[in-house]
């Protein structure tokens, strides 16, 4: 079985995770916990976003949403103060790969388009249809009134998962969960991450 070796940033508090049950697994309510306010517009990204991870990678018993990680120890937040860096090997077909850039888009409920001419043509509509973006049939004043616009942005978010190349400094490799015997390294505040 191949492996990767992928890098996530953490919460310190999952090393009681580790340390009681033997894995670390992501739920909803760490995201409701982070964001505070903002938690439902996050989870609702989140959780499109775990549902497609789904159809590519089954989820372990216990998981509710993808573990963010970067194969690339450049693109890897530090550890700071709560937190912990976990350098992983994680067997590769568990491994739900995206381009993160791209992800901004599903953040921001905009249109993900693929590629200048269908962005073009994406532009010339919501102009033919007097909307100024994407993102006003999710929260602005055409919320709610316009089910197929909101179907036709959420259809292009699927090209977040468009093949990238690994050495693509935005490609990211999420997880459903890291297990203590996939744990190469252990980061913590004030050391430096680096390929191990």
């Amino acid at each position: 079985m191949d492996t990767i070796r992928l890098y996530t940033r953490q919460s310190d508090k999952t090393l009681l995770m580790l340390e009681h049950g033997g894995r670390i697994v992501n739920q909803r309510v760490y995201v409701q916990l982070h964001f505070g306010d903002m938690s439902k517009h996050y989870l609702e990204c989140y959780d499109w976003f775990a549902a497609q991870a789904a159809r590519r990678v089954p989820k372990p018993e216990g998981a509710e949403l993808s573990i963010w990680c970067t194969p690339n120890v450049k693109n890897c937040l530090p550890p700071i103060e709560g937190t912990v860096v976990y350098a992983v090997d994680a067997p590769e077909e568990q491994v739900v790969f995206f381009d993160d850039a791209k992800w901004d888009y599903v953040l921001n409920h905009r249109y993900l388009p693929a590629n200048d001419a269908d962005e073009a043509a994406y532009r010339k509509h919501l102009q033919d249809i007097g909307a100024a973006n994407s993102f006003e049939f999710f929260e602005g004043r055409y919320a709610g009134k316009y089910p197929e616009e909101t179907q036709r942005v959420r259809d292009s978010w699927m090209r977040v998962f468009d093949p990238v190349e690994r050495t693509c400094p935005t490609v990211c490799g999420n997880i459903w969960e890291i297990r203590q015997e996939q744990i190469v390294r252990i980061f913590r505040p004030g050391e430096t991450v680096s390929a191990v």
